[in-house]
């Protein structure tokens, strides 16, 4: 991700060493012979067939395997850090060292299996007043569960097909550049929207690492830019988070304000955030790659009960054990209770629906002083002398300072 732009390494990633069971590998595919310790061996061309079979018999409808080597975007990589585009991303500068090579996420690898899963269900339902949008990829069960237990089958089965080999799953957390190694294994290329594109999917999927110290056999980067001169992803963008095309800067871009951002959303992108609560699709809709992608046939992708769209106003009615119980296992827990009801609050205030402002003055009363200022904010967008009084009420207890400052603001000028 980037976890700022989809397509997306594993929170627990699966590591195996496991001798080869020669007894059932007959039944798996044609052998090699014996190799030197007695054990049956399996050829590379072998070994990568059958794991791209498993793969897809396991959901995964993109795989190509390259070797695990240097990245050509790495110089790419580390301009892009020393431009601050990362912005709180933190975690990003920590580790760029290990962005150096895939050895850093398993000693002793030779070898990546890239692998697309696609993630396109349903058409998004426009939201009326009081309604949000959330990103396509986070309507169902949290991907990183879904693909991290898909992943560790295929890793159980190359350490019982391979002798010895040593496998690691990562699924979007590990310091591995995913998109150029995808690029590497021929399932795309990078678009202007800094995306993996793939001529049949799209860019509506997720992406998926195996590495293993075990030889495979390689494909080819096979795909050339089709970008061409189109621009739509650029110019649609709400916030003019592109610098220019393949540059993203992440401090403007939707998905990072409203799940990254730990805190105020910058005064002057609050109107771009528009109805998006938790992610942006916006690039993704407009390109025309997309228009032809497939749909999933994964059910636990297929939207949850009012995520397509969601309401807002009861949101502010939760408090921190009722929000962990409803979204703990989907991606809005990524940016707890505190990070939604602040995106809630701004796109109620994009929306002005009077009938929102109750559902405000309850979040201007918010424990949270992030909730509060968002919601400051927000009731002043309305002109109306309902949300002047909530302003001016809340003034005389409020003591954190940025709160105060967003009631000042908002309240009119006297």
């Amino acid at each position: 991700m980037n976890d700022i732009v989809l397509n997306l390494q594993l929170r627990a990633p699966f590591v195996a060493k496991t001798s080869l069971f020669a007894d059932t590998q007959t039944n798996i595919l044609s052998l090699d012979g014996p190799s030197d310790d007695g054990d049956f061996a399996m050829s590379p061309e072998n070994l990568t067939t059958y794991l791209k079979q498993e793969a897809s018999r396991l959901g995964f409808e993109m795989v190509g395997a390259c070797p695990a080597v240097t990245v050509k975007g790495l110089s790419r990589f580390s301009k892009w850090l020393d431009a601050g585009y990362a912005g709180q991303m933190h975690y990003l500068r920590r580790r760029r060292d290990a962005y150096q090579h895939p050895s850093h996420v398993l000693d002793g690898v030779r070898s990546i299996l890239m692998l697309g899963m696609n993630y396109r269900t349903v058409e998004p339902v426009s939201p009326a007043r009081g309604a949000g949008r959330i990103s396509r990829y986070a309507w169902g069960t949290d991907y990183h569960d879904l693909i991290r237990e898909r992943l560790n089958q295929l890793a159980e089965l190359l350490s019982t097909a391979a002798a010895e080999a040593t496998v690691r799953g990562v699924v979007d957390t590990a310091p591995l550049l995913e998109r150029e190694y995808a690029e590497m294994a021929g399932l795309g290329w990078i678009g202007k929207n800094t995306l993996l594109l793939n001529r049949e999917a799209g860019s509506w999927f997720f992406l998926a690492a195996l590495l293993t110290d075990a030889e495979l056999a390689y494909d080819t980067d096979r795909e050339t830019d089709h970008c061409g001169t189109c621009t739509a992803c650029l110019d649609a963008c709400p916030t003019n988070a592109f610098v220019q095309p393949y540059v993203l800067d992440a401090r403007k871009c939707i998905s990072y304000l409203t799940i990254e951002l730990k805190n105020e959303i910058p005064t002057e992108l609050r109107p771009g955030i528009g109805d998006w609560l938790l992610g942006c699709d916006v690039c993704q809709e407009v390109c025309p790659w997309n228009s032809r992608a497939p749909t999933s046939a994964e059910h636990k992708f297929l939207p949850r009960d009012e995520a397509n769209p969601i309401e807002l106003a009861g949101l502010f009615d939760l408090d921190d054990e009722q929000f962990r119980a409803r979204f703990r296992d989907t991606p809005l827990w990524r940016p707890r209770r505190r990070g939604i009801l602040r995106n809630a609050a701004i796109v109620l205030g994009n929306q002005r629906d009077p009938d929102a402002i109750p559902a405000l003055g309850k979040g201007l009363s918010d424990s949270e002083p992030l909730v509060r200022s968002a919601c400051a904010w927000a009731i002043g967008c309305f002109d109306r002398p309902e949300a002047e009084d909530i302003l001016r009420a809340r003034l005389t207890v409020e003591t954190d300072q940025i709160v105060l400052q967003e009631i000042q603001t908002a309240l009119p000028a006297e």
